[in-house]
């Protein structure tokens, strides 16, 4: 893994603040409708994205995860503004605006999903790491899912496999305390997820999902251990969701008091912290850094507002590869 350096903190200050407004951003258009469907946020839950990649090869390693997705495309270098327009259903998102929010996709990206099946994404993960070991690849699968996922009986099928194939995946739990409005503490008989790694014997672990840095050591950790041909890893990556778990969420499970506990370790707030502390920028420059996430986050919103509708004929381009299926009807 590369040194942490000023560098890296400017950079991770500047994408996850612009990953918060973008999303922000989302949530006000969905209110106006012009983004419809259930719409799902990362807000607190950016450091895991930033640590994991610095840790990665984005020239050649894997990412997937569920449908909480709307920033990891753009970190492993999609254009945000295909990714906005894609939520707005229009022709030229990631999907030409037929995948929408839970289905961003990008295969020249490696970015695999997206998944509006809850822990879906996690025998694809391992299956994806499967092809690359066939093939002789020493690429890495980064396997993202959420608290709620891990009560789903594919993962302890797929754990035993990847462990017993020595798969080159990653398997990170993103912690963020509730699996819709349903508290980890109410959905099993130990609240200390990454154990759920002890009974396959895969090596296993905590990692602070609010703190950038402790997240890319230890998906560093495990990306070396893949990489080098020794299997799996299974990390708890605690962190908090600052919004609902969807915009349909009235958030009933849980106190203003306690959202507002969370905020005082808002990641972005502890970059921000250590980028002023060491003098890595001032005041000024970090306001020119906002400027820039402002603009920024504007054109992708002008992108997607100005961008067509994908054509209704398109439909039955993308669902059937056969030209001449006998069973569609053009009557629209």
């Amino acid at each position: 893994m590369e040194k942490v350096t000023r560098e890296t903190y400017l950079n991770w200050y500047e994408n996850m603040m612009f990953w918060r407004k973008f999303e922000d951003k989302l949530a006000s258009v969905y209110i106006q409708q012009k983004v419809r469907g259930f719409l799902h946020l990362y807000n607190g839950q950016e450091a895991i994205l930033a640590g994991s990649l610095h840790a990665m090869d984005l020239t050649k390693d894997r990412m997937i995860t569920a449908y909480r997705n709307h920033v990891q495309p753009i970190g492993m270098g999609v254009d945000p503004k295909r990714v906005m327009a894609e939520l707005f259903g229009k022709a030229t998102g990631t999907s030409n605006g037929l995948g929408g929010s839970m289905h961003i996709f990008s295969k020249e990206h490696r970015f695999h999903g997206g998944h509006g099946i809850v822990g879906g994404q996690i025998p694809l993960g391992a299956g994806m790491a499967f092809g690359d070991k066939y093939h002789g690849s020493d690429a890495v699968t980064l396997c993202f899912m959420g608290d709620g996922a891990v009560r789903q009986g594919s993962l302890h099928e797929t754990l035993n496999l990847a462990m017993l194939w020595k798969l080159p995946v990653v398997f990170i739990v993103e912690n963020n305390g509730y699996a819709m409005g349903t508290s980890v503490e109410r959905t099993a008989n130990h609240t200390d997820i990454w154990k759920l790694g002890l009974g396959y014997e895969m090596p296993c672990g905590p990692v602070d999902g609010m703190n950038p840095v402790a997240v890319a050591e230890g998906i560093d950790e495990a990306i070396q251990r893949a990489r080098n041909g020794d299997g799996p890893t299974f990390l708890e990556a605690k962190t908090y969701r600052y919004r609902g778990h969807s915009m349909s969420d009235a958030q009933h499970y849980r106190t203003k008091d306690e959202v507002e506990e969370y905020r005082k370790i808002d990641p972005i707030t502890q970059v921000k912290d250590i980028v002023l502390k060491e003098a890595y920028a001032s005041e000024d420059e970090l306001a020119a850094i906002d400027a820039r996430v402002k603009a920024r986050v504007k054109e992708c919103e002008e992108f997607a507002e100005s961008s067509p509708f994908p054509e209704k004929s398109l439909m039955y381009d993308a669902v059937y590869e056969q030209k001449d299926y006998p069973f569609i009807s053009h009557k629209l």
